[in-house]
């Protein structure tokens, strides 16, 4: 295989190996109703994995040194604030990210 050749066919792979993995539930439960433990896990999930990612991105705020975790607590907020009043996934991310950003540099 030519070597300029070989990147094209890596993407190809992944892409469809990506294709199968997403259509496999699909493929799998059809037109059928979810069973109960997967619909169960639709509903926990999503709650459960979004607290376990905020434990760990403020885990190692030190509220002993200033800022005293001002700039991961104030975007934190923000992302709440937007969240609650906006319902914007990608409007509070966005927003929660510049604002860490902006009070790393400042603070």
């Amino acid at each position: 295989m030519p070597e300029s050749l070989y990147p094209v066919a890596v993407i190809a792979v992944i892409a469809a190996v990506t294709y199968f993995l997403r259509a496999l539930p699909f493929l799998l439960f059809g037109g059928r109703p979810l069973p109960k433990i997967m619909q169960y896990l639709g509903r926990t999930l999503p709650p459960a994995i979004m607290t376990v990612l905020v434990i760990y991105c403020l885990r190692d705020i030190d509220f002993t040194r200033a800022p005293f975790g001002l700039a991961e607590l104030a975007a934190s907020a923000l992302v709440v604030l937007l969240q609650v009043y906006r319902s914007n996934m990608y409007l509070s991310i966005v927003a929660g990210t510049v604002c860490y950003m902006v009070l790393l540099r400042v603070l």
